[in-house]
């Protein structure tokens, strides 16, 4: 699974601080925090049929992991809202598009560690991209087990949704090298904590099945895919899961902005046997695309 160029981002406008710019002269500062420390934080949003899913839910995360990191400037929602629309409108995109939403803390008046050295304010950036989902959603992914472990709370928590993703990039090395599409990261415990960059379910003997978000982000569409099993009567329980229970599974799926709720076929070249014929995976996806046709924010 590797993401390849659309033709229809060859000249996108990209929304910097507070103006749009042509693709080729979108750029930050070298001193700017993102580049000196990889200090700022992230959203990924998609669109569809002209409305923006879960937009409130990706700001107010943007806004409480700024507020963790104590970012001094943190624009408002309406702001933030305004600049994602005013992108959107100027690429002409209301459907199959992703935005990558960032707020860096912005420029610093010298190189260096320290918070108080950004005395610009923030820097909110709003790239928006043609992009339908990333995974195939009908052959489905092949993950391994990474040795990299997902952070916990005690080293740098998971619930802040930060652009430090070294601890996912080497895992999602691992993947590449294997020859799969992702990796699954295990917690300081050795129990499952989500893929490098999705959370991630199973099915067994009817059961739905997700891990605690202990040592993982807690996503909008893992939130989502809770919320439409307790509709849809689907037993459900969040715990501690071994990499082995996860291979015995009669299904596996990853859930996230991304790819939505993606099917994994193979774990460590483990093939999943859904040897109770299982279609809770079908039932949820269903769901979910319904939820996205009904729900949104139009673009105005």
């Amino acid at each position: 699974m590797q993401q390849k160029f659309y033709p229809q981002n060859e000249n996108i406008q990209v929304f910097i601080k507070d103006k749009l710019y042509h693709r080729s002269e979108a750029k930050i500062s070298v001193f700017d925090s993102a580049v000196q420390g990889g200090d700022a934080v992230w959203e990924g949003l998609r669109i569809y049929n002209g409305k923006v899913f879960c937009l409130n839910e990706h700001i107010e995360r943007l806004q409480a992991s700024a507020h963790t990191l104590v970012f001094a400037d943190i624009p408002s929602k309406e702001f933030i809202r305004d600049a994602i629309f005013q992108t959107l409108k100027a690429n002409n995109f209301y459907n199959d598009a992703h935005i990558r939403l960032t707020l860096t803390r912005g420029e610093k008046i010298t190189s260096g560690m320290d918070p108080r050295l950004n005395q610009s304010g923030s820097c909110l950036i709003v790239l928006a991209e043609y992009k339908p989902p990333v995974y195939d959603n009908a052959k489905g992914v092949k993950l391994i087990t990474s040795h990299i472990r997902r952070n916990s709370p005690m080293h740098l928590d998971s619930k802040i949704h930060h652009n430090n993703l070294l601890n996912n990039i080497l895992a999602k090395i691992e993947a590449n090298y294997a020859g799969a599409d992702d990796a699954i990261m295990l917690d300081n415990l050795g129990f499952v904590a989500e893929t490098n960059a999705c959370n991630i379910f199973m099915v067994k003997d009817g059961l739905l099945l997700t891990p605690n978000a202990d040592a993982c982000l807690p996503g909008i569409t893992r939130k989502n895919v809770i919320k439409l099993a307790h509709q849809l009567k689907i037993s459900l329980f969040l715990k501690n899961i071994s990499i082995a229970e996860f291979y015995n599974a009669d299904e596996v799926f990853t859930t996230g902005t991304m790819g939505e709720l993606t099917p994994v076929h193979e774990i460590d070249g483990r093939t999943i046997q859904n040897k109770a014929n299982s279609n809770i995976r079908e039932q949820l996806y269903k769901a979910y695309k319904e939820l996205t046709e009904k729900e949104g924010e139009a673009i105005v």
